[in-house]
């Protein structure tokens, strides 16, 4: 397979899971390039994303290194399977993190997160997504602006579209009193989480300021659930950018804090009633 410049986010998680498996054998990667009939720098390219990998090759390395999970195996196989999706129109006039949001979203089995300062993405309104991205530090050309809402659009068909997938936000009180775009818009975005949450896959559980402190206060942080949990991963917005963890520990840690999160949140139509009362005060 020819090399590529820029691997995008599922093509690097791909070639690390295939490290993991090698190191944890013992397996040196002058073996592998043996055992899979490349030279010693192929396995290096393999293993960062920049090379991609056949499924027979695939299946020579985890038989080799004693690998028995069977589903765990064939989610890594649909993985190396080259293959485009919707988000590549935007390739080249957006950034890369944008696009790797898109996709690892698009091959999630479940998403659930937490937002305290925004609504998430994924339950904006257009005119409220309008004004955070008019915010930008520098401020974004209206063209650009024009286009993440166009992919902004496209990325909530993950949970409003024909295979609409779970979705879980806890969103805290200071988010759901935000007035991006002013009072109106506020408003309209308010409702408009009052409507999605009544669908049977949209979980929307608020977080008030009567509980105080809580682990993560700050971040925004999505939990992608993966095919299999071997490859789940955390997604961390801050303003350079999203980060992309997928350490076993990290993984650990951040299912066990939105775990706590939403075990405080209210439930969902104690949530829906107190959106409703926020919305009434504006």
């Amino acid at each position: 397979m020819p090399p590529r410049t820029t691997p995008t986010e599922r093509q690097k998680r791909l070639g690390s899971e295939l490290r993991r498996i090698r190191t944890a054998a013992g397996m040196s990667a002058e073996f592998a390039a043996g055992l899979l009939g490349v030279d010693r720098g192929k396995i290096s390219n393999i293993e960062s994303g920049v090379r991609g990998i056949s499924a027979d090759r695939l299946r020579t390395l985890a038989c080799n290194c004693d690998v028995t999970d069977e589903p765990y195996v064939k989610a890594l196989v649909e993985m190396a399977r080259a293959r485009t999706g919707w988000w590549e129109r935007y390739r080249g006039i957006l950034p890369q993190g944008l696009l790797d949001i898109a996709e690892t979203e698009s091959n999630a089995a479940r998403i659930h997160g937490v937002n305290t300062v925004h609504v998430p993405g994924m339950l904006q309104t257009s005119e409220q997504a309008m004004a955070i991205f008019r915010a930008a530090v520098p401020p974004l050309p209206e063209h650009e602006v024009a286009l993440r809402l166009a992919l902004r659009a496209e990325r909530q068909e993950v949970i409003t579209g024909d295979k609409a997938i779970p979705y879980i936000a806890v969103i805290h009180e200071a988010a759901l009193r935000m007035r991006f775009g002013g009072t109106d818009v506020a408003r309209a975005q308010l409702e408009y989480l009052l409507e999605v949450s009544e669908r049977d896959n949209v979980t929307v559980l608020a977080l008030p300021f009567a509980h105080g402190a809580f682990p993560g206060a700050g971040q925004t942080v999505v939990y992608i659930e993966g095919p299999v949990p071997q490859l789940d991963t955390v997604q961390v917005d801050s303003s350079h950018g999203p980060a992309f963890l997928h350490a076993e520990g990290q993984l650990a840690k951040y299912r066990a804090q939105l775990d706590l999160l939403e075990g405080l949140a209210l439930p969902p139509e104690q949530s829906r009633d107190f959106i409703r009362d926020i919305a009434r005060q504006l």
